[in-house]
Parts: C-alpha cells; sequence; structure tokens
C-alpha cells in the first residue's frame, strides 16, 4: 500500500483542534526545525510523500467576517506558503516526496512550472504538485475579483493550465543540457519554444531550466465532483479522497478508476488514497480514550467557519439546531454533496456537523492497537476502497510516531508496505 502524510503549514490539518492539543508544539508551525522532525518521521516509516494543502486567503465566509476563524484558530487561520518549505525539507530529506498545492486559477503557468522544476532539481525528483482550483471569494478578493470563477470555467482554466505547464517541463530534452568544456552550454535545437495561446494563457515559452529528473512533479488531485472525477481520471497520478466508509470508499475508488479508459489510461496508473486519522495506544480502551479527548475539543463554531470556507456559504444565518435541508453552494461540491448524504442518513443538525467537520473534515477515524489499526487499513485496501491512505494527525511534530512506530512494522511484516525505497524519485516509488 502507498502512504501520504496531509500537512498544512500552520496550525491545523483535518483536525481544527489540532493546535489545541496538549502534545502540540503551539508555536513550533511558524519554524523550520518542527517541520524537519515530521518529514524526518515520516521518511523513516517509508510514506511515499508528504503534502501540504494550502488556500489563498483565511476564512471571511463566516458571518462575513475573519474574526471567528481568526479568534478560534480555523482551517485558514495560518498557512505557510509551501514551496519555500518544501525547498528546506528537501536538504533534510533523502527520499519522501515533496507536495505543496498549487492553484491554477489564482497562478500562471509559467512561475508555477519553474517553482517546480526548481523543487524537483533540488530534491533530486521528489516533487508532487496538489493541483486545486480555488473556490471562495475571500481568494478572489485578494487577486482584484468580484467573485470567484464558476465551477465549470476554473477546470477548463486547469486542463489548459496543466497542458501549459507540461509543455514547458517537456521543452527541454534530457540531452540538450551539454555543459562542454569548450564552450557549448547546450543544444539549442533541442530545446523547443511552446507558443501556445489558448482561451486564458498565452505562453512563449521554453523554460529557463533545463529539465528535471522526473520531467516535471507527480501530479496530486482531489477533485470528487463528477468534472473534478473526469479531471483526475485524465491527469493524475495519486488521488486524495475523503469518504467515510469503506462502502463510500469503493464506490469512489470503483467509479475514479472506471473513468480511465477514456482518457487513454489504465486504473494502475492512478493511485487513489482515501483519508484516514488514526489513533493508537497499547489497548483499545486508551486509544479510544485519545479519540475522545481529541472529540471533545471540537469546536462546532470552528467547524462551520472552515465549512463555510469550503462550501463559499455563509453557514452563520442558518438554525445550528436544524438540518441543512437543500442548499446549493458555490464550493467543493463533491465534498458538500457527502456532507448532505451524511446529514441525510445520520438525521445531523447544522451544529452536529460542525462539530463533525471541526473534528476531522469528515475524516474516518480509527481508534485501536496498533494491530486493530493495521488491520483496518489492510481490509480497506484488500476490499478495493484504496491503494493506500492520506493519514492525517491530531497533534504535531509528534503526531505520526506511533503510527511510525507501531503500526508501521506490523504492515511490512504482512508484506503490505515496503521496507526500503526501490525507486529514485517519488514517481518511480509510486510504480515499483
Amino acid at each position: 500500500m502507498h502512504l501520504a502524510a496531509f500537512l498544512i503549514a500552520g496550525n491545523t490539518a483535518h483536525s481544527q483542534a489540532l493546535w489545541r492539543h496538549p502534545q502540540s508544539d503551539r508555536g513550533g508551525f511558524l519554524r523550520l526545525p518542527y517541520y524537519l522532525q515530521i518529514a524526518r518521521t515520516l521518511e523513516r516509516g517509508f510514506f511515499d510523500l508528504l503534502f501540504f494543502a494550502d488556500r489563498l486567503a483565511v476564512s471571511t465566509r463566516y458571518g462575513g467576517s475573519p474574526a471567528l476563524g481568526l479568534e478560534l484558530g480555523d482551517q485558514d487561520a495560518t498557512r505557510l506558503d509551501p514551496l519555500p518549505l518544501l525547498g528546506a525539507l528537501a536538504t533534510g530529506t533523502s527520499h519522501i516526496g515533496l507536495g505543496a498545492t498549487r492553484s491554477t486559477t489564482y497562478s500562471q503557468p509559467y512561475s508555477l512550472a519553474r517553482e517546480f522544476a526548481t523543487l524537483d532539481h533540488l530534491s533530486a525528483g521528489r516533487a508532487a504538485w496538489n493541483v486545486v482550483t480555488s473556490v471562495n471569494g475571500g481568494e478572489a478578493a485578494n487577486f482584484g475579483l468580484a467573485r470567484t470563477l464558476d465551477h465549470d470555467t476554473r477546470y477548463d482554466r486547469a486542463d489548459e493550465f496543466i497542458d501549459i505547464a507540461l509543455g514547458l517541463w517537456n521543452g527541454w530534452e534530457p540531452d540538450a543540457l551539454l555543459l562542454q568544456a569548450e564552450g557549448r552550454y547546450a543544444d539549442a535545437a533541442r530545446v523547443h519554444a511552446l507558443q501556445h495561446e489558448g482561451p486564458y494563457f498565452k505562453v512563449a515559452g521554453p523554460l529557463n531550466i533545463p529539465a528535471s529528473p522526473q520531467r516535471g512533479p507527480v501530479i496530486i488531485q482531489a477533485g470528487s465532483s463528477d468534472r473534478g472525477q473526469d479531471f483526475a481520471a485524465r491527469r493524475a497520478e495519486v488521488v486524495f479522497g475523503i469518504q467515510p466508509d469503506l462502502p463510500h470508499m469503493q464506490r469512489f475508488y470503483a467509479d475514479l478508476k472506471g473513468r480511465t479508459a477514456k482518457f487513454g489510461r489504465t486504473p494502475e496508473d492512478v493511485k487513489v488514497l482515501t483519508a484516514v486519522m488514526p489513533f493508537v495506544a497499547a489497548t483499545r480502551s486508551e486509544a479510544q480514550d485519545l479519540q475522545a479527548a481529541h472529540i471533545a475539543a471540537a469546536d462546532p463554531q470552528v467547524g462551520l467557519s472552515t465549512l463555510s470556507s469550503h462550501m463559499d456559504t455563509d453557514f452563520s444565518g442558518f438554525d445550528p439546531d436544524a438540518p441543512l435541508g437543500d442548499v446549493q453552494v458555490a464550493g467543493i461540491q463533491g465534498l458538500f454533496r457527502l456532507v448532505l448524504e451524511l446529514s441525510a442518513e445520520r438525521q445531523l443538525s447544522l451544529r452536529d456537523v460542525g462539530r463533525l467537520y471541526a473534528q476531522g473534515i469528515l475524516v474516518p477515524q480509527v481508534a485501536g492497537t496498533p494491530a486493530d489499526v493495521a488491520d483496518w487499513l489492510q481490509h480497506v485496501v484488500e476490499k478495493r476502497g484504496a491503494d493506500g491512505f492520506v493519514v492525517t494527525p491530531v497533534h504535531l511534530p509528534h503526531g505520526f510516531d506511533a503510527f511510525v512506530d507501531d503500526v508501521v512494522p506490523l504492515l511490512q511484516a504482512r508484506g503490505l508496505l515496503r521496507t526500503r525505497y526501490e525507486g529514485r524519485t517519488l514517481r518511480e516509488n509510486l510504480r515499483p
């Protein structure tokens, strides 16, 4: 199975209570040693990659103000730029993949292609790009727009954006860089201009960076709407999903893998990793106590602040004790469809949804002994619910320690997880 770690370069992850956890280093997320410790732990556990989710604004949707999100420390209260951070982590690690989120909505293809080509060179082929389309008004306002782009336009722009980036990364042939002592630097005939002109972008090229070890980063995607899944089936090498239980995981897995053929790809070309939040202890009761303490710290209001940001909809005026009902949102369509489905199945009020969101953005939680957690992971993979997992922490920087020290050895002993990194690059490790 493949393993990735979900991180935000800030005070939370999926858990909105992470920064308040008694075992968290509350100010550590502003300092490099915090992230180096996490990355080295994950590499010791033979994770394929870590990646940083990102957003380009503080939460302003709930109540029309950033006040609540900042006061309570929601998911958008602080996010350092992940790409400079990954450059630093490349110097302190040797094998683990290094992924950063960049939005196709507010980036430019040429500058993004330079950033990831640089990271791929400096990490010796470990770069990954988590491709997102930006969804909320706070982000639009930071880039001079009155409102965000509509759902389909965001994906149309993203398709063209990736075509350009791929063209730029492939513009230098691998043997174009000569560095000959007699003075010939490169073979200009093997460096190709792009000359792209489309509905959204006009880019001449070529890139001013030679071909990197992977010829561009591994592509990560997390779209769960119908358009988003088509986008992932066509473009992604790793797909990150949030599904609450095995039946949902199996449906998502089968649907996504089934879409690959129409884009000339095979199901094996895409690794589907589903999110999980483990609570690991020597006994089940101890693990359940850890889970209960975490759930108790989840404030429904901070969950609703993050939900409002994700869905670009102000939930502050809704009755917190009533069910959501038929609500139309402009934000993350697939995730909100899951919110509505769970609300109906479990008869949840909006306050209940806020609590679920605060404790983990609907990520399933598994509490038990190392063997219990390993059994659960093995069952999901064997039942074709996932090719692996995005593990998300409840505290940091030590939130992955119990998983790496106690669960990983069991997975290795069962032949389910590598005991060494087989490849030189992230892409090679994803396809051993």
